[in-house]
């Protein structure tokens, strides 16, 4: 991060610094850590640590590799067989960041080695090592976590010191809210606007800013509150403080806590531990036994349990009894299913488990390094025996012997039959970017698609960006601008050779289904989404309920993350949980009415995006002869003459031949946004109005603004011409200019016309607005110029880039977005927080979406085990900033009832070969006793009883697909005409996920016209006559 330069990469690092901050990130970047045991847990954590950026890593381990550390060991291969662990795969995890100095020792942890270090993580030390070791932390101030991973499970030890400091318990930025009253009383009482409501908690602290008359408020106090309401609190005695006006913003105070950590000897006697899944709840200290029995049972055999050995199995369960007996605190009702299983899997190695502990505990280092986020207080365990198959007989009787293959380790656990499975597996994984790359490395380690007729196809739009590196792994430098799924596949395939692998850039959506078919489907055994779009997830999911395929779903924000499992005739799908969409803000408080620096920021982007993007389009198509007069002239509702007034600014007026131009452009601009508007506001809403009922105009979300006066000296102004007029320049194709002081020179000679008031609006009749509209647009006619008598004007629009830091893009919508900010005395925000709002940055940390890879990789191993008990499935939630985790099995498929017959989403009614509209509403009669009173594909309406009965009966002799071929010309007229009376509704969304995109695709393609398989939505009456839910019908059409 800043590393052996001494500098903070924001470009880099850009999306973890939305999740840790500046201040964090720093004291990571002068972070030592030191790694021991570099086998699949070890190199899963370092390479965790090395992406976020902390100053050194010292890879330490004694051990030589061995095949059975290829099971789960990414950075290791065949040729590394033999040669120390660490040192084989340090200039492979060095690769990953060139900010981090990583080293390898080989020398045994000692009280030397850990001196200077700020975390020491322990993956593969014995209980006298992890003693000993905790022990010197002690004593050196140094933090220690121990992660350690058997089989099925796996479990996370923090150790912090005595008075560990968390700065940042959540993680979140603090709230403000506007102040709509504050009383004067012994307990004042600080209520907030309508429908905005603080989220406080008794105790917090507030501090206020901007009140008008209570002007006390202002000072810099720290008020305690407590909560009244989720609108209101009070803050102690107001009664000396002056009458209170209007106005201020309260802003809650971020308090820190000291954590006092138990070291690990007695931690181990008294644990305090994190339950992941609240159904383990009474199991956590079975388990929490076990893994300390299993210290015992390697000091006194010398190896661990024989995999699936009822004989060993026993013998760890004397030693288990005996280490329990031991203690003061004996475990009661003790699980010994779960201990044998425990005992069986012990020696096999699962990617996915190393990701899940292996991410847990690389947060936790982060957490140690920083002071961000809340510590896991103190032992965290995880399992997930429920990837085992229901039937495990065959696990005893040899199907688990090592044959001396890479897959060794994990056939420990699940067996060669199971193995050869995952190997003959097709997936399609949608998506490379984080998520996609951790997917891709965990399916390759498990032999997924690495047999005989077995394929990943991966597919993603997208080219490596530099922001990329620090969380999608199998990328590197040398790979920026390469296409992310080819890049990723050629490292996957490195990884293990024999893993068959598609890799594609073909955008999912209804304009690729010539790609992905029914063929391609129907071949798939599942898909995993690694997908950061909601439309597109929409669509995925309507393809695997449409071919009845198994669907991953998942997705990060900041440490939170969160998996779903999505199962045929089994669980609900992916759909179902969607949260309603964010609601837009309203265009009112855009224009006038902005009260939080969201508000400033959306309408600078509005501005960017209509000043440099669509009225250049409109102009360019102008030029270009794509849209000539005539068909403007025809456009409705005014559009004829808002097309032209862009015109005749783009053209005439606003037309700039010189980088001076572009000045004075920006200039006129400026006073036109932040002084002549705000003015003109106030003159038709003054500071003092007051409502009918006699309350201030301007209170609660209504902040009154004040004009700006422009001034070149201060920075902010002339940040906002520097920008404008660069991009004006980029726009009409004129030299650039990068130098701030000529601007200043140049803005200086420019002259801006005096506010006037313009005279209010009163009153018209249709007749004298008809009139002016005509006279305004013959106005506009005659000063716009053909465009063959433009011929040196050329335009360019822009396209909003968020992540080039060169293209003053994101400097114009700061610098715009803060004038707007100092107009409505909203406080401004930095560079870094508006990328991220304007941009729409999802915030992104390496270790949520290796957790969230790891979890979607061990319900892939259920799929593929085939359970039907919906309870061995786990759709997970988890925030790792607090090490919070909601584990809970999946809803079921919503069962529904006609005519007796139970029936879920998951069913549809089957009908094969082309049939007549009278043939089929009979088919449903005979064989379903449904009177069909509505068939329908997607929008378009095949048959209704509203439909008059001439026409139904007309139909009623038709084929299905040449009636739905009829209306879908009808529509498609429609749609023409409507068009070409505004361009805009032409367009679709990008992932085209509604179903009358699908149509407009299969319209396109000849659809069903040419026998496709249709989805048919029937309304119907059942034999009672009443108005039922039914299936689906999959309208399978002979070709």
């Amino acid at each position: 991060m800043e590393g052996k330069h001494n500098y903070l990469d924001e470009e880099l690092y850009s999306r973890q610094l939305y999740v840790l901050g500046h201040d964090a990130s720093s004291r990571m970047a002068t972070a030592y850590v030191l790694i021991s045991g570099l086998g699949g847990l070890g190199v899963e954590i370092a390479k965790n640590v090395i992406l976020s950026g902390v100053k050194s890593v010292t890879l330490q381990d004694t051990k030589t590799t061995t095949i059975h550390d290829l099971s789960s060991q990414f950075f290791l291969t065949h040729d590394d067989l033999g040669r120390n662990r660490a040192q084989s795969c340090c200039g492979r995890l060095a690769e990953l960041n060139h900010y981090v100095q990583v080293t390898t020792t080989t020398r045994p942890l000692d009280d030397h080695l850990l001196r200077g270090c700020s975390v020491v993580v322990l993956t593969d030390s014995a209980l006298e090592e992890q003693l000993y070791v905790s022990s010197v932390c002690r004593s050196l101030g140094v933090a220690l976590v121990v992660a350690s991973s058997r089989g099925l499970f796996g479990s996370v030890f923090c150790d912090f010191g005595e008075n560990f400091q968390v700065l940042d318990p959540n993680g979140r930025d603090p709230a403000s809210f506007l102040v709509e009253s504050v009383s004067r009383e012994k307990e004042g009482v600080v209520t907030l606007p309508k429908k905005t409501f603080h989220g406080l908690n008794n105790g917090d602290l507030v501090t206020f800013s901007g009140a008008q008359g209570m002007t006390q408020l202002n000072l810099p106090h720290q008020h305690r509150i407590k909560v009244l309401s989720p609108s209101s609190f009070s803050i102690g005695d107001t009664r000396g403080f002056s009458e209170y006006v209007g106005g201020g913003v309260a802003k809650q105070v971020k308090v820190g806590k000291t954590m006092t950590f138990k070291p690990l000897k007695e931690s181990l006697e008294d644990p305090s531990i994190t339950c992941v899944d609240v159904v383990k709840e009474d199991t956590v200290g079975v388990v929490h036994l076990a893994f300390l029995a299993l210290h015992e049972y390697v000091a006194l055999h010398g190896d661990l349990p024989r995999t699936w050995c009822e004989e060993d199995a026993a013998e760890f369960l004397r030693v288990f009894y005996k280490v329990n007996e031991s203690r003061r605190a004996p475990v009661e009702n003790v699980n010994e299913d779960l201990l044998k299983t425990f005992a069986y899997t012990a020696r096999g190695e699962l990617a996915p488990i190393n990701a899940v502990i292996g991410s847990v505990a690389a947060q936790e280092v982060t957490k140690a390094c920083t002071g961000k986020f809340t510590p896991l207080f103190q032992w965290l365990y995880f399992d997930a025996v429920e990837c085992l198959p229901e039937d495990t007989e065959k696990l005893y009787q040899g199907d688990c012997t090592p044959r001396g293959d890479r897959y060794d380790a994990q056939v420990a656990v699940f067996g060669r039959d199971f193995q050869d499975k995952l190997g003959k597996l097709k997936y399609f994984i949608v998506g490379a970017g984080a998520i996609g790359c951790e997917l891709l490395k965990n399916f390759a380690m498990l032999g997924v698609g690495a047999g005989e007729g077995g394929n990943i196809t991966v597919t993603d739009m997208d080219i490596i960006e530099k922001s990329n590196l620090n969380r999608q792994f199998l990328f590197r430098p040398w790979d920026v601008k390469k296409p992310k799924s080819e890049t990723a596949a050629a490292a996957v395939a490195k990884m293990n050779a024999s893993v068959h692998i598609t890799a594609h850039q073909v955008r999912v959506g209804p304009e690729t289904e010539h790609v992905y078919d029914a063929t391609f489907y129907e071949g798939l055994d599942g898909v995993a989404n690694a997908l950061d779009n909601v439309e597109a997830r929409r669509y995925m999911d309507r393809c695997c309920w449409h071919y009845q395929k198994p669907l991953l779903e998942s997705g990060t924000l900041g440490t939170n993350g969160s998996v779903q499992v999505v199962v045929p005739h089994l669980t609900e799908r992916y759909t179902h949980y969607q949260a309603p969409s964010e609601k837009p803000i309203p265009m009112c408080t855009l224009r006038n009415f902005p009260s939080a620096i969201e508000h400033t920021l959306q309408w600078a982007r509005d501005m960017f995006e209509g000043e440099f993007s669509q009225a250049p389009e409109t102009a360019k198509q102008y030029l270009t002869g794509m849209r000539k007069m005539e068909e403007i002239l025809k456009l409705p509702n005014q559009q004829d003459v808002d097309t032209l007034v862009i015109l005749k600014s783009a053209l005439v007026d606003d037309c700039p031949r010189s980088y001076a131009d572009c000045v004075a452009w920006a200039r006129r601009h400026w006073q036109d946004q932040f002084q002549n508007q705000i003015l003109e506001l106030l003159h038709y809403f003054p500071p003092d109005l007051r409502m009918s009922n006699g309350a201030p105009f301007w209170s609660g979300t209504k902040r009154c603004p004040h004009h700006l006066v422009f001034d070149a000296e201060n920075e902010l102004h002339l940040d906002y011409i520097y920008a404008a007029a660069n991009l004006k320049a980029e726009v009409y194709g004129i030299r650039q200019v990068r130098d701030r002081l000529k601007t200043k020179d140049l803005v200086a000679g420019v002259s801006v016309a005096p506010y006037l008031p313009r005279p209010k609006l009163k009153t018209t009749t249709h007749a004298v607005s008809d009139q002016m509209e005509k006279l305004s647009l013959s106005n506009l006619l005659e000063v716009i110029p053909p465009p063959e008598s433009l011929t040196g004007v050329s335009i360019t629009p822009l396209t909003f880039e968020k992540d080039d830091d060169y293209n003053m893009h994101i400097d114009f919508i700061v610098a715009a977005s803060n004038l707007r900010a100092a107009n409505y005395n909203i406080e401004p925000a930095d560079r870094h927080k508006s990328k991220r709002i304007a941009g729409r940055i999802i915030p992104a940390i390496v270790t949520s979406t290796a957790l969230v890879s790891g979890l979607v990789s061990l319900e892939m191993l259920k799929v593929t085990q085939g359970h039907k008990d919906i309870a061995r499935y786990k759709n997970s939630e988890f925030n790792l900033g607090l090490c919070r985790f909601c584990v809970v099995e999946p809803e079921p498929a919503e069962e529904n009832t006609y005519n007796e017959v139970k029936w879920t989403l998951w069913d549809r009614f089957e009908v094969e070969g082309e049939l007549t509209l009278e043939e089929f509403l009979q088919h449903f009669k005979e064989n379903h006793g449904l009177e069909v009173t509505m068939v329908s594909a997607g929008r378009f309406t095949i048959h209704s009883t509203l439909i008059p009965k001439t026409e139904r009966n007309r139909r009623r002799t038709m084929k299905i697909t040449d009636i739905l071929k009829e209306v879908m010309q009808e529509a498609s007229k429609d749609e023409d005409h409507a068009t070409a009376d505004d361009p805009q509704r032409g367009e679709s969304p990008q992932w085209g996920t509604s179903q009358q995109s699908d149509v407009n695709q299969q319209r396109a393609q000849g659809g069903p016209l040419l026998g496709a398989v249709l989805m048919l939505d029937l309304c119907a009456d059942d034999r009672q006559g009443q108005d039922v839910d039914v299936p689906h019908v999959r309208y399978s059409v002979s070709r």
